[in-house]
């Protein structure tokens, strides 16, 4: 059995608020798995999200597309979206399509939180 693309791992924080930990991939193929999994969350009302993407190796504009989904679901409900430990590759990323203007990305998932 092959080991799927990308794994996502959930914590409550609080009850409005959770840290999605994505290990792996994040592209056309796979982001359907950190989708679900937000979904999981949106269902017990969290309002807060932070996707800690510290350890995903690639992210293609799947992924940028589900973080821009991920940050109007939580702004539409009163809350907001933050990205945590995000690669040199994927802050490059973020910066020339002008997404860090949108998508507040932080070292750590405690400074996510802390915001």
């Amino acid at each position: 059995m092959t080991e799927p693309v990308l794994n996502v791992t959930t914590t409550d924080i609080a009850p409005e608020a959770a840290v999605l930990s994505a290990a792996g991939d994040i592209d056309f193929g796979s982001e359907h798995v950190l989708r679900t999994a937000a979904a999981s969350a949106f269902e017990r009302n969290v309002t807060r999200l932070v996707v800690d993407v510290g350890r995903v190796r690639i992210c293609d504009s799947s992924g940028l597309s589900l973080f821009v989904d991920l940050h109007r679901q939580t702004t539409a409900r009163g809350g907001w979206f933050r990205l945590a430990g995000p690669g040199p590759l994927l802050v490059k990323t973020l910066a020339v399509t002008n997404l860090d203007r949108v998508l507040p990305a932080y070292d750590t998932v405690d400074a996510a939180l802390a915001g």
